[in-house]
């Protein structure tokens, strides 16, 4: 059936992201993915098609607006879901090495059967593969759209980032508390939060906010902690 692209199109426009012909395929090609076998796995409350283009990869791309994609070669999607923000991030920015992380099995599935070349789903807990050393510090940006409070989610992402690297959370609506809150956890684990920029998602009146952190030092060994404490205990 025939998709209209145009608020996809639109939003990348504003967003100084140029699709071709291909990436509008591929885009198309994962929402009838994602509907198709939503079906039976559950993967997404969000199945509109309209919907899917600005709270799934619009919102993705939105990453645009914190940091120079062309400048960033691999990146590591923690708690990824249904591929989100990874695979659209994938799409648009053909060049990037992805690895996207899940702990639940049916979704890693889901994302191996998508068959895009240059991305890697891998299943388990964030914090048992940012103690291998092939993950570890590896990664030029990790990013997560996670619903987890910052200072968690800074104890299971910043161990993958590089020194000189970046990890950006996707929250909704203004975190500056929740920032500020964070800040000591932040720098425990060798971060420093850059900057918040703060939008609305193209075309919706959706506000979005983007915490940009940066990879100042390197993340002590003994973080993160064992699997499910950072979530029980978050750093403070």
């Amino acid at each position: 059936m025939p998709y209209n692209l145009t608020t996809l199109e639109n939003g990348c426009r504003e967003l100084g992201i140029e699709l071709s012909q291909k990436q509008k395929n591929q885009f198309i090609q994962f929402y009838e993915f994602l509907v198709e076998k939503n079906k039976v796995m559950n993967l997404t409350g969000i199945t509109e098609f309209e919907e899917v283009l600005t709270k799934h990869f619009l919102d993705s791309l939105a990453c645009v607006k914190a940091i120079d994609m062309t400048k960033v070669k691999t990146i590591m999607d923690i708690g990824t879901g249904a591929g989100f923000p990874g695979v659209p991030l994938k799409i648009a920015f053909p060049h990037l090495e992805a690895c996207l992380l899940d702990s639940l099995k049916k979704r890693v599935n889901f994302l191996e059967l998508l068959g895009l070349e240059g991305i890697k789903a891998i299943h388990g807990r964030a914090e048992e593969y940012a103690k291998n050393k092939e993950y570890r510090e590896k990664y030029d940006l990790c990013v997560s759209r996670a619903v987890s409070n910052l200072a968690t989610l800074s104890e299971y992402c910043l161990p993958y980032v590089k020194i000189g690297g970046t990890f950006i959370s996707y929250k909704s609506g203004t975190v500056q508390e929740e920032a500020e809150e964070a800040e000591k956890a932040i720098n425990i684990l060798g971060g420093q939060v850059k900057d918040i920029t703060y939008f609305k998602l193209p075309d919706s009146e959706i506000d979005r906010s983007l915490v940009i952190i940066n990879k100042k030092k390197s993340t002590p060994g003994k973080y993160p902690r064992k699997a499910g404490t950072p979530l029980k205990e978050p750093l403070s």
